[in-house]
C-alpha cells in the first residue's frame, strides 16, 4: 500500500467541484467528498467523478444507532467508493453493524475509518464541552483501538496522532490524517496541524488537504508539491 494525497473538494456545487478537477489534465487525483458537496448534489456527483476515474474517500462521519448505521453503510456501498468513513464514539458495535452493511455480497467493500477526533478538537474543548478529562492522545488511542477490534481498516487522526496510532495498532492499520498545512501557508481552523514532510516522517498513509490545494494560486502545482514532500 502506497502513501497517497487526497484533496479534499469542498465546494457547494457540481459546477465548481468539476472546474476545480478539469485543471487537472492528465491527471486523476485521489479526491474526498464531504458533506457540503455531497448535501448539495447527492449520489450523482459520487457517480460522476468515479466516472471520472478519481478514487473517491467519501467523507459523510455516520453516528447513528446500529442498525440505521449499517442501512446506510449498505447504501453507500453501493455508490463504489473506495473509503468512507464514522465516528469512532459511536461504539464498537455501531462499528461493527458498520462493517456488516458496508460489505458486499461477494465479500468486497470499501475501506471503512473511524474519526476519533476531529482536529478542530483540543484537550480544552475536550474537557470543557465533552466532559472527557482524560488527555487527548490517550483519547484518540483508545478509540483507534476500538475501531481495529471492530474490524476497521483504520482511523482519521491529526498527523501527530499517527505515529503512536501505528504502534498501538499496527503498521498496517491506516491513518488519514488531515490538518495538513504547508510550512508557508495559514493554519485556518485546524487546532493540530502539521506539514507534508511532516507527516510522511511520522507514519501518516494518506493525507487530506484542502485549502492550501483548492485556493492556491495554482492548485495543480500544489498538489504536485504535496506529491513530492509526502509520496515521492
Amino acid at each position: 500500500m502506497g502513501k497517497d494525497v487526497i484533496i479534499a473538494c469542498d465546494f457547494d456545487s457540481a459546477e465548481k467541484t468539476f472546474e476545480f478537477l478539469d485543471k487537472f489534465t492528465g491527471k486523476k487525483p485521489f479526491v474526498k467528498i464531504g458533506m457540503e458537496l455531497y448535501y448539495a448534489e447527492g449520489p450523482a456527483i459520487v457517480r460522476e467523478i468515479k466516472a471520472r476515474g478519481h478514487k473517491i474517500f467519501l467523507d459523510l462521519k455516520l453516528h447513528d444507532i446500529p442498525t440505521t448505521v449499517k442501512k446506510s453503510m449498505a447504501v453507500l456501498s453501493r455508490l463504489d467508493v473506495d473509503m468512507c468513513n464514522l465516528h469512532a464514539a459511536g461504539t464498537v458495535r455501531m462499528m461493527e453493524a458498520a462493517i456488516e452493511g458496508l460489505t458486499r455480497p461477494d465479500g468486497s467493500r470499501p475501506l471503512l475509518i473511524a474519526v476519533t477526533q476531529l482536529t478542530s478538537t483540543d484537550g480544552e474543548s475536550m474537557k470543557n464541552d465533552l466532559l472527557i478529562d482524560r488527555p487527548l492522545d490517550e483519547v484518540v488511542i483508545h478509540y483507534a483501538k476500538n475501531a481495529a477490534r471492530s474490524g476497521l481498516d483504520g482511523v482519521v487522526c491529526s498527523p501527530l496522532e499517527a505515529g503512536k496510532i501505528h504502534e498501538n495498532c499496527g503498521e498496517k492499520f491506516l491513518t488519514v490524517t488531515p490538518g495538513v498545512r504547508f510550512a508557508d501557508g495559514d493554519k485556518g481552523d485546524q487546532k493540530r496541524v502539521t506539514t507534508p514532510a511532516e507527516a510522511k516522517r511520522i507514519g501518516s498513509d494518506y493525507i487530506v488537504v484542502g485549502r492550501p490545494i483548492t485556493q492556491a494560486a495554482d492548485p495543480v502545482a500544489a498538489y504536485e508539491r504535496c506529491i513530492a514532500e509526502f509520496v515521492d
